[in-house]
């Protein structure tokens, strides 16, 4: 009787286990796609992560969605000595990916919404750049809240200065996606293989009349075409939101950037190029799309051509 009594309790407890395992499966929340509103964030959000990313981490401190993840915008990033010569911000390798989302907490299999500050279309790219890096190391489950931090805050809803406690995460860095990754000597066989190459600046960057202290020469690779960040958001008060599929489609027709041709896309570090490859690659379907990390620090800085205007 003893015996039966303690196989019963293993059974009860084992059933037990497996009904906590489903319910936890099922209040894992199940993405609508790559950009989420903040309607579904709000009624969604027990059951993602949610990491915001931000450039100064004070602002985080100051406000943030309650219970989200502090993502520090300049770790994503690291110098790489490339040809003899250091690059900045570039990708960093999955040891670091991964160290850094265990640090915050990130659970492994568990669904990603990705935050920005959502002022500025650079807010909107870094975020995209964040969702980027964590594709390449194998992350599916992930998307990025339209309008990000500043239309959470305009529509009212709730905020927090309280921190999270520290708990580490189970998060791991998977196989590289080689295919989402662009480098120099892909950027050269572009023209031959028939790729396209989308600068993803402001149009004074393009055109060379403006540049960054990073990038060592005025212009853009010869051969591309410009998807500035001037047409990638339109303003609502103080955040900027993504445009319809329909109105990418119309805009690229426009400036002749075939929507679903093999492409790389670049800026000058690799920021605003996660942008537009977002765009192209997740918003539009297209498969084929690359990011330049090095972008025009790496290639202006080994003496390649530049084209101007």
């Amino acid at each position: 009787m003893m015996i039966n009594g303690m196989r019963m309790r293993r059974c009860l407890l084992w059933a037990i286990a497996m009904l906590s395992s489903i319910i936890g499966l099922a209040k894992a929340a199940v993405l609508p796609g790559p950009l989420v509103t903040t309607e579904w964030l709000a009624a969604n959000e027990s059951a993602v992560t949610i990491l915001e990313i931000r450039e100064d981490p004070n602002e985080y401190v100051a406000s943030h969605i309650p219970g989200s993840r502090l993502v520090e915008a300049g770790k994503i990033r690291q110098t790489r000595h490339i040809e003899g010569r250091d690059i900045p911000a570039m990708l960093p390798d999955a040891a670091a990916i991964e160290a850094l989302m265990r640090s915050i907490g990130v659970k492994a299999q568990h669904p990603l919404v990705i935050v920005s500050a959502g002022r500025t279309v650079e807010d909107l790219d870094g975020a995209a750049r964040l969702y980027w890096t964590l594709k390449y190391y194998g992350a599916d489950e992930l998307a990025i809240l339209d309008g990000g931090y500043a239309r959470w805050v305009a529509e009212g809803r709730t905020t927090e200065s309280a921190m999270l406690e520290q708990r580490i995460g189970d998060w791991s860095a998977g196989e590289p996606r080689e295919h989402l990754l662009a480098d120099t000597r892909a950027v050269i066989q572009a023209s031959a293989s028939g790729v396209q190459l989308v600068d993803a600046r402001p149009l004074a960057f393009f055109h060379g009349l403006a540049k960054r202290p990073v990038v060592a020469a005025y212009g853009h690779i010869p051969g591309s075409r410009v998807f500035p960040t001037e047409l990638r958001a339109k303003p609502e008060g103080n955040a900027q939101r993504y445009l319809t599929v329909e109105d990418y489609r119309s805009i690229l027709g426009s400036l002749q950037i075939a929507e679903h041709r093999p492409t790389i896309t670049y800026c000058n570090t690799g920021h605003m190029g996660a942008g537009a490859w977002f765009i192209l690659s997740e918003l539009l379907g297209n498969p084929q799309v690359s990011l330049y990390d090095g972008s025009m620090a790496e290639w202006a800085d080994g003496l390649r051509p530049v084209a101007r205007y």
